[in-house]
């Protein structure tokens, strides 16, 4: 039990996420319906609260002394997206999607839940493209452990 709630913690830190809990969730034998359940449920619980609170993040980070210029470029960089975002509704749902979706450093949940602040999206909006994102993710990393633990042995 204790390691279940583990996994569902684990898939909450950013950078590590349902990405790194599901490898280790099916490692440790359990059956791959639970990891992947108590996973997606863990990635995705921070999400509704992150989209919009992570924008008064990045502009209070904005004016702190040390770190304040990387908040500021963060900041920038959003701006700049947010006026070429040329494309319609559904193909800025689509891309973050896909950038959630796919199992790569840099991507998941809390980053898409960043990119949809950026661009101004209501939780709403943002929440389902990211949650499709992260099931899907959860898929491809569960037949990816499959895939290497069957080659360990």
């Amino acid at each position: 039990m204790y390691r279940l709630l583990f996994l569902f913690l684990l898939s909450m830190v950013p950078v590590i996420e349902l990405r790194g809990a599901v490898p280790i969730g099916i490692g440790w034998g359990y059956p791959f319906w639970l990891v992947y359940l108590v996973c997606v449920v863990g990635n995705l619980l921070p999400v509704p609260v992150l989209i919009p609170f992570a924008g008064r993040v990045l502009r209070w980070g904005a004016g702190l002394p040390r770190v304040g210029g990387l908040f500021r470029k963060i900041l920038s960089i959003g701006e700049k997206k947010v006026a070429q975002a040329t494309g319609t509704r559904r193909a800025i749902l689509l891309a973050l999607y896909l950038f959630v979706a796919v199992p790569a450093p840099g991507t998941g949940a809390w980053s898409g839940a960043l990119i949809a602040t950026l661009l101004g999206m209501p939780v709403r909006r943002a929440f389902w493209p990211i949650a499709a994102g992260v099931a899907t993710a959860g898929l491809i990393m569960g037949v990816a452990s499959y895939g290497v633990l069957g080659l360990l042995g």
